[in-house]
């Protein structure tokens, strides 16, 4: 989609500006360790210098991910922001963001939070997928009961709840709930396989992820 958009025609913008917006969450979460209240002015500064300066026209898909194309950029945007600020500074002039230039030595790295946050943003889509799946295949009422357990365990009560709203034995709640975890591993690899150029790169974005 970055590499289609270098034209920017009226399509394209609108398919970036989705497409921005979905990851605006990692991006925030990184500027939130780079600045004090200023993040969500500075994230609208970033895409919006990512659209009119066109860099996105540059990304090869051969060089990695649209994580790490993602990451590069905000570095490259934070580094200009710093640069800016201290030629103010040297001018005599007050700079209107104030970025930290300190390295955090915490594992809440920056580049940690974006992670976190980048993978949340998959795995929430993943998520929209299997329930749009589980509505329509008429399964709905299915999803919705039992779709806490995809994270959490639960205890055996919990499950006997579940399957008493449903009207099923616990046995076969347990039976669907462990084939609604299976397809949403299933559904999150095909969001990956949408971030990286090469198929065989999969699996390495996938355990990123999941660490993060």
């Amino acid at each position: 989609m970055i590499a289609a958009a270098a034209g920017l025609d009226g399509t394209a913008r609108r398919a970036l500006g989705e497409l921005f917006a979905l990851y605006r969450p990692p991006v925030l979460a990184y500027l939130r360790r780079h600045a004090e209240g200023d993040a969500d002015d500075l994230a609208q500064g970033f895409f919006e210098q990512l659209m009119r300066l066109n860099s996105h026209a540059s990304a090869d898909p051969a060089k990695g991910s649209f994580r790490n194309f993602l990451m590069v950029a905000l570095k490259r945007f934070v580094m200009n922001q710093r640069e800016a600020a201290n030629a103010l500074k040297r001018g005599g002039g007050c700079a209107n963001v104030d970025i930290e230039s300190a390295e955090l030595t915490s594992d809440h790295t920056p580049e940690r939070e974006f992670d976190r946050e980048f993978a949340k943003v998959v795995v929430r889509q993943a998520l929209k997928h299997l329930e749009s799946e589980a509505s329509r295949a008429g399964k709905l009422a299915l999803f919705q009961t039992l779709s806490p357990f995809l994270f959490d365990a639960g205890d055996p009560q919990d499950y006997a709840r579940a399957a008493e709203a449903l009207g099923m034995r616990r046995n076969t709640v347990a039976v669907a709930v462990h084939r609604l975890r299976q397809r949403l591993q299933e559904l999150v690899r095909q969001e990956v396989l949408g971030l990286v150029e090469d198929e065989r790169d999969v699996e390495s974005e996938v355990r990123a992820l999941r660490i993060a």
